[in-house]
């Protein structure tokens, strides 16, 4: 049988509803061979799992998954997701970028619930701050709170109606341009790679290819083919994207706990398959670089 990985999971230190020791503990017990911590913004979470020095017969992968801004001919508002495999978690350059996009995060917190309080929902930052626990607090946990209290009926709900691009308690935040954290993990030792393509909902192909040509010319290495949100039909189409332009097809769950309930790590939404050359094949990267 074939060992079975997944390389984009979230833990506390973004917004996933476990923390990095309940997640190994759970990856143990679904043995999983592989695994990869990829929180928005943060590497605090493989930090603490890797300076733990916990045995574990789950290996495990540094990763990061980066908020960008989109090239301009991509007439994107929102953001383009980079995740970033086996980094050095001790890079100077990384760090500084992670912990400006953190400080952003943050800043944008409180003007959301003033937005929601003009709105008559009626929820301040220690309320916020109380249901997030200890991890990195954002629009999933506020979301949660508005469920929690009634003002809305699902986490999606709230985010049509209020949090997402265009609603009335949307606040934009700053983003590091997409070129640049390709050239942050790269500098870090890492492979950057494009994550959930098919969460970017670009239905014009040749605007999609102009996408990868950009980003593989600003030094792309991957494209997240395997996704919990990919049909079938994708998970080909972007298969055969990536032998084309020459990138690792790569893949993960994108697993947040309870937040994101109908998505299991290691098998997504019950048909998520990862192949364990996905893994072997970003460590030959390395290798070769």
């Amino acid at each position: 049988m074939e060992k079975k990985i997944d390389l984009h999971i979230h833990s506390t230190d973004s917004d996933g509803t476990l923390s990095p020791y309940e997640i190994l503990d759970l990856a143990e017990s679904l043995n999983l061979s592989v695994i990869a911590i990829t929180d928005h913004d943060s590497i605090d979470g493989i930090k603490k799992l890797i300076q733990s020095k916990r045995l574990s017969p789950v290996k495990l992968l540094t990763g990061v998954e980066i908020s960008t801004s989109p090239p301009d001919f991509l007439d994107k508002s929102g953001s383009l997701h980079v995740l970033g495999y086996a980094i050095k978690i001790d890079d100077e350059a990384l760090n500084k970028t992670l912990d400006k996009l953190q400080k952003a995060r943050k800043d944008r917190n409180p003007k959301i619930i003033k937005k929601l309080n003009q709105l008559g929902i009626d929820l301040s930052m220690d309320e916020v701050c109380q249901y997030s626990g200890n991890g990195q607090l954002g629009r999933p946990h506020i979301a949660g709170l508005m469920v929690k209290k009634g003002f809305s009926n699902s986490i999606k709900e709230a985010f049509d109606k209020y949090l997402a691009k265009g609603k009335a308690a949307y606040i934009e935040k700053y983003k590091v341009d997409c070129s640049k954290a390709i050239n942050i993990i790269r500098c870090a030792g890492g492979v950057p790679v494009l994550a959930h393509p098919g969460l970017l909902n670009i239905k014009d192909q040749d605007l999609f290819e102009k996408l990868i040509k950009y980003l593989k010319n600003k030094g792309l290495m991957g494209i997240e083919v395997y996704y919990s949100e990919h049909t079938k039909q994708q998970t080909v189409y972007y298969f055969n994207i990536a032998e084309k332009y020459d990138l690792l097809p790569t893949g993960g769950s994108d697993f947040h706990g309870s937040l994101k309930p109908d998505i299991k790590m290691g098998t997504g939404k019950g048909n998520l398959n990862i192949p364990y050359s996905v893994y072997k094949n970003i460590l030959k990267k390395i290798e070769s670089i």
